[in-house]
């Protein structure tokens, strides 16, 4: 008897084992909240202040805190930590809140987020100030990018779109409203047109009128058509429908002047022009040129487009501009035009230089990472913006389907352009424009 209850002892042990290996491996969330998640909160206690003090993010008291250490409790005065103000575990990691001393500032904690990380054995450490004197340590416990699961509470609303995954297990969100233009690079098969299918599976679900640019005949957009408002698919027609956008812009303009405002957000709700979103698709096809006789289509296509990039966000047009390189060598007006787009998102390139097109000038620091992005990771990339701050995102994997049934339940959403009805493309009768069915709009509010 003793020797059965000895072997099932063994054996529910060994299965145990078995089942928490299988679990870090195949159910990474359950291991983390079964094991890692006590164990890293242990270690991070047990050993804060060391790390914090081996780091260098002590400071020195005080003078009157230094007398009453020294003179009332009758203890040696030590450097302080910044102050643990709540800790709180999530299904991916964990997360501190610091009040930062006096002498502190984020950008300390920033430099030595790789140090903290082996100290406390998680997959990585990012810090994010949330007020003035404080910051959150948002430690990771594994690869949350290794199999993208975005956040349930992550919908499309008023022009926030979450697009990807970020290494810290938060949604990343395109904001049109806090970055209206932005540029998207990588190499064949980065995962960059990933990237634009859940961007547009976001927007067709918003009251916005989705302006599509192609040149490659239209062989990725033209599946997205119930729900575009206007689809141009070569260098000459997307010429004339960027000169339409910019008559448009001044339309808008003069709709501002009339109500004495300064922004399109400012307008009454009835009299409001609804937002357009500009994606443009392989922008090189409209900066290269074969002959001397392209030179004037090709003028009139970067005028407009800088023009769009600088003005037009007051009027709320946006450009969404995608490309495998984007520098100096497409010709004039590129490094005009790259500086007006504030967001910028890089998948893996062929070159440093050509992360370097994308990030150097915002984020310097993210060049080196998106130059190691691995072939075997498509979706993986560096966002940033014109703050400085960046982080390693990752696309869920979309079909071509996917987000061209979406396209199809949404078409009901197409606003109502007079100057773009010429544009807009021809969608077959079989593919009829069925009504709300999948998520329910959210309206575009102030």
């Amino acid at each position: 008897m003793a020797d059965l209850t000895l072997w099932l002892e063994a054996t529910g042990a060994l299965a145990g084992a078995g089942g928490l290996g299988y679990a870090k491996v195949r159910a990474p969330r359950v291991y983390w909240s079964l094991v890692g998640l006590p164990v890293t909160w242990g270690r991070f206690t047990l050993s804060y202040r060391s790390t914090m003090d081996v780091c260098g993010l002590t400071v020195q008291p005080s003078g009157l805190r230094a007398f009453m250490t020294r003179n009332v409790a009758r203890r040696e005065v030590q450097p302080v930590p910044p102050k643990i103000r709540r800790v709180r575990g999530t299904s991916t990691g964990l997360r501190v809140t610091l009040r930062l001393p006096a002498g502190l500032e984020p950008a300390d904690l920033i430099a030595t987020t790789e140090r903290l990380r082996h100290a406390w054995g998680v997959h990585s450490v990012t810090v994010a100030e949330t007020k003035p004197g404080y910051v959150e340590l948002r430690m990771t416990g594994y690869d949350v990018l290794r199999r993208v699961r975005m956040p349930r509470k992550a919908r499309p609303r008023d022009l926030v779109v979450p697009v990807a995954l970020r290494e810290d297990g938060t949604a990343f969100e395109r904001d049109y409203r806090k970055a209206p233009m932005a540029l998207t690079l990588g190499a064949n098969h980065s995962g960059k047109s990933m990237y634009q299918r859940n961007l547009i599976k976001g927007l067709a679900q918003l009251p916005v009128a989705l302006v599509g640019i192609d040149c490659k005949r239209g062989v990725e957009q033209s599946a997205y058509a119930p729900r575009l408002s206007a689809l141009a698919t070569t260098p000459d027609d997307s010429a004339s429908l960027l000169a339409v956008l910019v008559a448009e812009m001044g339309d808008r303009f003069d709709l501002l002047k009339t109500h004495g405002v300064s922004d399109l957000w400012e307008l009454p709700a009835g009299t409001r022009p609804v937002p357009v979103v500009v994606l443009v698709d392989e922008v090189a096809e409209l900066f290269l040129i074969s002959s001397r006789k392209d030179e004037e289509r090709r003028e009139q296509i970067v005028t407009a487009l800088i023009r769009l990039a600088q003005m037009a966000r007051a009027v709320g047009i946006y450009l969404e501009i995608c490309g495998q390189r984007f520098g100096s060598d497409l010709g004039k007006g590129a490094t005009m035009l790259r500086a007006q787009l504030t967001g910028r998102v890089v998948h893996r390139v062929n070159d440093k230089q050509t992360a370097e097109m994308g990030l150097a000038d915002i984020a310097p620091d993210a060049v080196p990472v998106a130059s190691l992005i691995p072939m075997e990771r498509p979706g993986t990339a560096v966002a940033a913006d014109s703050s400085g701050g960046w982080s390693k995102i990752r696309t869920p994997e979309t079909s071509r389907e996917e987000v061209a049934a979406v396209c199809r339940a949404f078409a009901h959403l197409i606003p109502d352009l007079p100057a773009l009805k010429p544009f807009r493309p021809f969608v077959p009768a079989e593919v009829p424009a069925a009504g709300p069915s999948l998520v329910k709009p959210r309206p575009v509010t102030d």
